[in-house]
């Protein structure tokens, strides 16, 4: 495998050479599971899933992706709906799986929770004590950040201008504005655990270094997640990592998706544009909200906007009428027996530049439209699909793709028939303004007409 990444550590793309020929480890920041996620929150997993497909194809991988189930904003959503954090995270994360198995997202071979590495998470933090990178202040543990020389070199800038630009907390405890919380307290009725330094909780970014080390050990191949977590949290990460394991390198490709942005303004509660992925799964399929989220290379923006679905439903459309059209009528599940495309494969080994692959795709898809000899359509339509899966589109069958109702408010199958009856009598009587009329009648409740020489058919989707 040619792969190429670009690696945030070094700020440019190389090719990829796992630590070990055959075995590859990575770990991707997952949900922090207080609420319903958004749809920036669908953009890592749907990213690094096709990564983790395309790894698979050479590689034996061990994918983790853990969860935050213990945090300040989960203790005080608990608290605001009056349930232990328990109820409240075993809740988000069932609907965090929901989501994403709609998405077509692979489930990890590794999903750690906090809460259950908390063991790990204390011994890391003796160690960090022990080696003197860590002190104690007024029941905190803080990591001292002069203790780590190589700080900032994940982000590209020194400290100065990262503690200058990032929202560090000032407390009077700390020895240097830049040190950050390893362990805080907790009040004794408020969520915590025992520990050598009192009753208390962890920090945001010691748990990862603890869940990394638990399960893939001290220096891993790939970490991913999302661009704002370049720093602190990755940052930090790395710090705390390298300082426990004598300076030994935490990361070896450090891979961040840029940022999605609702009709060209940053997504936030403030603005009120915050989209719901859950509510966006109801206006649409999952594999249309996962195209939408692939029609962008992954290391750039995403502007989500109201063309989105529209014009990944139409994409959708247009690659699985070309398979039903090539007798295409299962849906498919695993990965496919026939090798995925060249120009696919080229095109995600790439720096996973999905778009690219997409319009592969595209091309099969014209080809297959074009082409009548039926074995040059089977092959076709076989390596299309297994291209597809690379990307995890078109392993539905195509013929339910156009049947099966995208809303609630749809018409149904017998109304449509009712319908296009009535409009295909108007056609034979010659009154083409009824027949017209009918079409777009049917057109506004997101029905599409295809007339042929065999009379005509209809979909889904505009």
């Amino acid at each position: 495998m040619a792969l190429t990444l670009h690696n945030t550590l070094t700020r440019k793309r190389e090719l990829f050479e796992p630590a070990e020929p055959n075995r590859v480890t990575m770990y991707v920041c997952g949900p922090t599971v207080y609420n319903f996620a958004h749809i920036g929150n669908a953009r890592p997993p749907v990213v690094f899933d096709v990564l983790a497909r395309l790894l698979r194809c050479s590689y034996e991988l061990v994918y983790v992706r853990n969860v935050t189930d213990v945090d300040d904003k989960i203790n005080a959503a608990a608290e605001s709906e009056g349930v232990a954090i328990g109820e409240l995270t075993a809740r988000y994360l069932a609907a965090y799986h929901e989501d994403m198995e709609l998405l077509g997202v692979l489930p990890p071979d590794i999903e750690p929770k906090v809460t259950e590495h908390m063991p790990q998470i204390l011994s890391l933090i003796e160690r960090l004590l022990e080696s003197g990178h860590a002190y104690l202040a007024e029941g905190h543990v803080l990591f001292s950040v002069p203790s780590f020389d190589a700080y900032g070199t994940l982000s590209g800038r020194d400290r100065g201008e990262l503690i200058a630009g990032a929202r560090v907390e000032v407390a009077s405890y700390k020895k240097d504005s830049s040190d950050f919380v390893l362990w805080k307290p907790s009040d004794e009725d408020g969520v915590g655990w025992e520990s050598p330094w009192g009753y208390g909780r962890p920090g945001w970014h010691v748990e990862c270094s603890a869940m990394v080390e638990a399960h893939l050990g001290e220096t891993i191949d790939i970490h991913g997640g999302g661009q704002d977590l370049v720093f602190p949290h990755h940052e930090n990460e790395t710090a705390q990592s390298m300082c426990v394991h004598a300076g030994q390198a935490y990361c070896r490709y450090w891979i961040h998706n840029g940022l999605i942005n609702v009709e060209s303004e940053k997504m936030s509660k403030s603005l009120g544009n915050v989209l719901l992925l859950r509510d966006l799964l109801g206006e649409a399929p999952g594999e249309v909200v996962r195209l939408g989220l692939l029609t962008a290379h992954y290391r750039q923006p995403l502007d989500w906007n109201s063309g989105v679905l529209a014009d990944a439903q139409q994409k959708l459309d247009r690659m699985y009428g070309a398979l039903r059209d090539a007798g295409i009528r299962d849906k498919h599940s695993g990965e496919p027996q026939t090798p995925p495309p060249a120009g696919v494969v080229e095109a995600l080994e790439d720096d996973l530049n999905s778009p690219k692959a997409l319009a592969e795709l595209f091309n099969m898809a014209r080809e297959l439209n074009r082409t009548t000899n039926e074995k040059t359509r089977t092959d076709l339509a076989n390596a299309m699909r297994a291209g597809g899966w690379l990307l995890g589109l078109l392993q539905g069958d195509p013929e339910a793709w156009f049947v099966e109702a995208r809303s609630s408010d749809a018409l149904d199958e017998e109304a449509i028939s009712a319908l296009l009856q009535e409009r295909e009598s108007a056609r034979r009587a010659g009154n083409f303004q009824e027949a017209d009329r009918i079409r777009d009648e049917l057109a506004d409740r997101g029905i599409a007409i295809e007339d042929g020489p065999e009379g005509s058919r209809w979909r889904r989707g505009r």
